[in-house]
């Protein structure tokens, strides 16, 4: 497994050093890494080496101390979780877990799922629903992935108590009804998720959470999509680096694609169907790079890709570098240019505005078979 995760953080660092843009078969970098083997079933972990962008790479999450968890009961107790369940592998469980479905489901969860550090949650092969109940919560952890969920109707749970990392039980309290919801965590990868029509946020990154990477998904009917940063006060969220890179918003989005407070975002390779507010916000002054998206604006009166709160953000580091613009959609450019200064464990290269339809065609929970290419 070192072998092979050497060979792809070589390939992606020499592309980005020569410039490539070339995708073949349509697909991203991420994507090529793995949906072509059709053996992806009994090599489940390969998807580790396949992250880019400020996560990086996710080698804890693979290896032989990484012990394979099986969901076969879709129900949930939040205080006392069943084995076969999906909070039992994700939260009770020691050690390093990788968590795959039995078989297709729908799981409406009492209270939020707290994910432990060193798991990942993996839903190929099965059609697998969190949702119409509380969502997930990555709670001052590192070394997670959630891949290949579709989370929708996610609400505010009613008062009560559920068990955290560690076998402690708690008080849930002070949760809004965001989907996937980060608080002081790093090394996070969110890929391949389909989220829409849910109370809050579909992705939230709070509270001094970093390093993280939101690829390969699908937005969709939903207000306030994604938040990256807390609250204007905290301070903390200045160290914040998030890669948002090939992700699919729309139709029926709103706002907050991403909204970030204080930090830094690498917003790459999107594909931006339509907006009623705006794409891209911000307060307290954070530098954003966006490379080689397409906006397509809704209306003649929804054009505007941008929005700074308040509007005096004159200085800020917001720049636009290839995206392409459609129905009259434009990107207020302020301040210079900031580059993201990826590792070589990181760094990808940012394909051309016009490859964008191609390389989130597949966002979203993917179906894949066991035997064939995802």
């Amino acid at each position: 497994m070192a072998t092979l995760e050497h060979l792809v953080v070589v390939l992606a660092f020499l592309a980005v050093l020569h410039g490539a843009t070339a995708s073949p078969g349509g697909q991203n970098i991420i994507d090529q890494c793995w949906r072509g083997q059709p053996n992806w079933a009994a090599d489940r972990q390969r998807l580790a080496s396949c992250s880019v962008g400020f996560a990086g790479k996710m080698r804890q999450n693979r290896g032989p101390g990484v012990i394979p968890y099986t969901v076969t009961d879709p129900g949930d107790d939040p205080v006392r979780p069943r084995p076969g369940t999906l909070r039992y592998g994700a939260t009770v469980l020691a050690g390093k877990v990788w968590i795959t479905f039995q078989r297709s489901m729908h799981i409406t969860l009492a209270q939020p799922l707290f994910v432990k550090s060193f798991t990942a949650i993996d839903g190929r092969g099965a059609d697998v629903h969190i949702a119409d109940g509380a969502g997930i919560v990555l709670y001052e952890v590192s070394n997670v992935i959630v891949h290949g969920l579709h989370m929708h109707g996610c609400r505010t749970p009613p008062p009560g108590r559920v068990v955290v990392p560690g076998g402690a039980v708690q008080d849930a309290r002070g949760l809004d009804g965001d989907a996937i919801r980060l608080v002081g965590s790093t090394k996070v990868w969110i890929d391949h998720n389909t989220l829409s029509r849910s109370e809050d946020g579909l992705v939230d990154v709070t509270v001094g959470s970093t390093d993280v990477t939101v690829s390969n998904n699908w937005f969709l009917h939903h207000d306030k999509v994604m938040l990256l940063g807390h609250d204007d006060g905290h301070a903390a969220d200045r160290r914040m680096r998030v890669t948002v890179a090939f992700n699919r918003f729309g139709p029926g989005v709103n706002q907050r694609m991403p909204r970030i407070r204080h930090g830094y975002a690498h917003v790459v390779n999107n594909f931006y169907d339509g907006w009623r507010d705006y794409a891209i916000g911000g307060s307290m002054g954070p530098s954003v790079k966006s490379q080689g998206n397409l906006f397509v604006a809704s209306t003649p009166d929804n054009t505007k890709v941008t929005r700074r709160m308040p509007v005096l953000g004159k200085d800020w580091d917001w720049h636009s570098v290839g995206d392409s613009f459609q129905n009259g959609a434009f990107f207020n450019q302020t301040g210079t240019r900031v580059r993201p200064n990826y590792n070589k464990h990181q760094a990808f290269p940012a394909a051309s505005s016009d490859e964008v339809r191609s390389l989130t065609k597949d966002a979203g929970a993917l179906w894949c078979s066991a035997g064939s290419a995802c």
